[in-house]
């Protein structure tokens, strides 16, 4: 009803949501499980539980009090895999829904809901409940985080430690380009870093690997992150950028040095500029193919080494096709090897993805099954940094579907 100025009142679901973006400021992460509990159960929509993904993407954590759930396997993972709302019958409660937690294209984890029924009202509360508890959790990710990797037996090393902490998020996206990577070992990183963000139309993509695997390693893959997100603020285009990395690292750390790609992607028209220094070639996936040397080029130095030459830095230019999936690795990714020190291969790396966009999976989640793949193919660990980034590119927008249906997310 209107109250007396004509404007429409909140409704319950409203009031309660308002509340908690009000107390979202101050709300520690550990008490979104109460709060939704309260939200689910006043509104008739009965009982709750909130999970987070933890960093290596193999279990769903409880916030609060309950068992960890397996992300393959099981209809909470399934959500969290796909983007799109599961239901399946419970003998006690009627329904069990999970719907997916995330904060934009990044993935966080799921919301449970035990209820008697399920109807399109239900459903668009529900989701309005998973994207409020998204805005928190992220607002508090260092909390969080530490929600995602406390029940595991180890314990993240320094270095580790300190660079994730000038990761960005996994995935950022528009609806035109996607970015997604993945990075491990998750608790004993050494040296290995990854970049992306959107700005303005375009997206601006990094992967690193500096030498070592030690706190000196972590330390000058932090400052080379530090100093390409710098110049990238400034203005810097490409040449300028990677100029500002080489001095930071021959200044700072005279002794180290870091390979390098570095991407700026037009996501209006799929222009492509790179530039590659020392590091594994970009690989370019288009119609279900490898593109052989589409995105080769002459070697040049490793970052910090530049000043050993006046030969400039090149960057080079390719136009993207719709659909084309871009991969930017580290050498650990094909290096690894198995128990009959077979490495897992470029081969084997290039035909999963392939695979997997044939089935049409989503980025992210090809990039998880991909990680988990080499991880079981070196079972002892691996023995050097393993990150991948995937970039894809797709000018025509997804058709708008009806938001209450579950569905498959483009991305």
């Amino acid at each position: 009803m209107p109250d007396e100025t004509g404007t429409p009142s909140l409704n319950l679901g409203e009031q309660l949501l308002e509340q908690f973006l009000t107390a979202g400021r101050t709300l520690d992460p550990g008490e979104a499980p109460r709060f939704a509990e309260q939200y689910t159960r006043t509104l008739g929509l009965g009982s709750s539980a909130v999970y987070l993904a933890d960093i290596q993407q193999h279990r769903l954590v409880a916030l609060a009090e309950g068992p960890d759930l397996p992300i393959d396997g099981t209809l909470a993972g399934w959500a969290f895999r796909t983007g799109t709302m599961r239901v399946a019958e419970d003998p006690d409660s009627g329904l069990r829904v999970w719907f997916p937690l995330s904060d934009g294209a990044e993935r966080l984890g799921v919301l449970g809901l035990r209820t008697p029924s399920l109807d399109r009202e239900a459903v668009r509360r529900c989701r309005l409940l998973a994207s409020v508890l998204a805005m928190v959790i992220t607002s508090k990710r260092d909390t969080s985080d530490s929600y995602a990797h406390g029940t595991r037996a180890d314990t993240m090393s320094l270095p580790s430690e300190m660079l994730r902490a000038f990761l960005p998020p996994r995935t950022i996206c528009t609806d035109r380009a996607i970015s997604t990577a993945v990075l491990e070992p998750a608790y004993r990183l050494g040296g290995d870093a990854f970049e992306h963000s959107l700005a303005d139309g375009v997206l601006h993509a990094a992967v690193l690997d500096a030498m070592g695997h030690d706190l000196a390693s972590g330390l000058t893959a932090a400052l080379a992150l530090g100093a390409c997100r710098n110049a990238r603020r400034n203005g810097a285009d490409l040449p300028d950028l990677v100029d500002t990395i080489d001095r930071a690292l021959h200044d700072w750390f005279p002794d180290r040095f870091a390979t390098g790609v570095f991407l700026r992607l037009d996501v209006a028209t799929g222009t492509l500029h790179w530039a590659n220094c020392g590091h594994p070639h970009p690989l370019l996936i288009r119609s279900g193919e490898v593109v052989p040397g589409a995105l080769d080029g002459p070697g040049e130095l490793p970052l910090g080494l530049s000043h050993y030459t006046d030969v400039p830095r090149t960057v080079r230019t390719f136009s993207l096709k719709p659909g084309d999936r871009l991969l930017i690795y580290s050498d650990g990714v094909v290096d690894a090897k198995g128990s009959n020190h077979e490495f897992f291969g470029l081969e084997r790396f290039t035909d999963f993805v392939i695979r997997a966009a044939g089935a049409g999976e989503t980025a992210p989640e090809t990039l998880r099954r991909l990680m988990h793949a080499i991880l079981e193919h070196q079972d002892e660990g691996l023995t050097d940094d393993a990150t991948i980034m995937m970039i894809e590119w797709q000018p025509l927008s997804p058709p708008l579907l009806d938001d209450t249906r579950p569905r498959v997310s483009r991305w």
